[in-house]
């Protein structure tokens, strides 16, 4: 660190200092510090507590509890020319004391801060107005286990960089601070420099991990899915083939939300769609050739009224113009996430997949005769 003189303009560096040799204490001065301005760790923070002992049956304390903008419980653990080994240790015991304080127990912490070192006041009030919400009861605190961790030195061993860092793959908001005094003359200077994470890589960091989460999510909820549709379709195929589909005798189950079998006419499918909020089955025409796929929809349209009255209900007819192939659908709603449902939902798809086919293949044939003897005009 240096000071800028002006007048010469030159850089004048400033003598990095021990807070041993300045006969400064962690307490007395660098907690005071901090409990008065911890805004200095860079963000607003709302100290509750100082050497926090309502612990049951044992007589430690945590140096400073605090409470961020959201709502989290801050645990703050200072250091002075060292961290020591133990600091990682003692900071997880004390989160993991209070990770279950209720709001009304911070509440009651907190007053009696107000009430020992800062002369009384409101405590809910003052929570209100550092949250910035009318009502303490429109907010949650200590969520969860979102408590975080800041651990604050001049110089910190391995064993507890190693630890934050392990903390922090782990998605626990663990930071350290790394806190320096210089002398200047008679004046004294305290340079305080988040080092773990750089608060160029915080957001960064907090980015990949909210990614990472996401991404096993979703990960859990396909696995579940495919575990789901596999053993709904292993049900469904023994009943099918038992009602005497024989068109489903070769077809195995999978973790696909469909199942298909063919038409007698290339590139036309019969699908079995089940789904979280429907059965359904469908006609699927996905021939390579888009307009041969367009040419027979829209044959099949023009008999719509004769072939919804073999069927017995009106159809859903999708030409989607905008893909090659086109569909012909019936749904029914069911829950289908619901395994009490599937013995209804499995004869409902049986039922209807043997009406599909029993309406559309004659009017499939003849288009396919027509196909195959050129007779389609395109």
């Amino acid at each position: 660190m240096f000071q800028v003189n002006r007048s010469e303009n030159r850089l004048r560096k400033l003598e990095e200092k021990r807070f041993a040799d300045l006969q400064l204490r962690e307490r007395e001065d660098l907690q005071e510090w901090l409990a008065n301005q911890p805004d200095a760790l860079g963000e607003e923070l709302l100290i509750i507590q100082k050497e926090f002992d309502g612990f049951a049956d044992t007589r430690e304390r945590l140096d400073l509890l605090g409470l961020d903008k959201d709502g989290h419980l801050v645990v703050i653990e200072n250091k002075l020319d060292d961290s020591g080994r133990d600091v990682a240790w003692q900071a997880l015991k004390y989160t993991a004391y209070v990770s279950s304080l209720t709001k009304a127990q911070i509440i009651d912490i907190y007053q009696h801060y107000l009430d020992r070192f800062c002369g009384g006041g409101n405590a809910v009030q003052s929570i209100c107005d550092f949250l910035e919400v009318e009502e303490l009861d429109e907010v949650v605190l200590n969520p969860g286990n979102d408590q975080r961790l800041m651990f604050i030195a001049a110089n910190f061993r391995k064993e507890v960089t190693s630890t934050v860092l392990w903390l922090r793959e782990h998605q626990i908001d663990a930071r350290c601070f790394k806190v320096i005094p210089y002398g200047f003359g008679e004046e004294l200077f305290v340079d305080i420099q988040q080092v773990i994470p750089t608060p160029e890589a915080a957001d960064f960091m907090i980015s990949m991990a909210e990614k990472e989460t996401e991404e096993k999510t979703a990960k859990g909820a396909q696995r579940r899915s495919h575990r789901l549709r596999f053993d709904f379709w292993e049900q469904a195929l023994e009943a099918l083939r038992a009602r005497g589909l024989t068109r489903y005798n070769t077809i195995n189950p999978s973790g696909a939300n469909w199942l298909s079998s063919g038409t007698g006419v290339s590139g036309c499918v019969y699908n079995l769609i089940f789904s979280r909020d429907e059965a359904r089955v469908e006609l699927s025409l996905q021939r390579a050739d888009r307009d041969e796929n367009k040419w027979m929809f829209d044959e099949l349209l023009a008999q719509r009224e004769a072939i919804e009255k073999r069927f017995g209900a009106e159809l859903n007819w999708k030409r989607m113009d905008d893909k090659k192939s086109c569909r012909v659908e019936f749904p029914q709603p069911f829950d289908g996430f619901d395994r009490e449902n599937w013995p209804d939902m499995i004869e409902w798809l049986g039922d209807h997949i043997d009406r599909f086919e029993n309406t559309f293949r004659d009017p499939l044939q003849r288009l396919n005769q027509a196909m195959k003897s050129g007779e389609r005009a395109i």
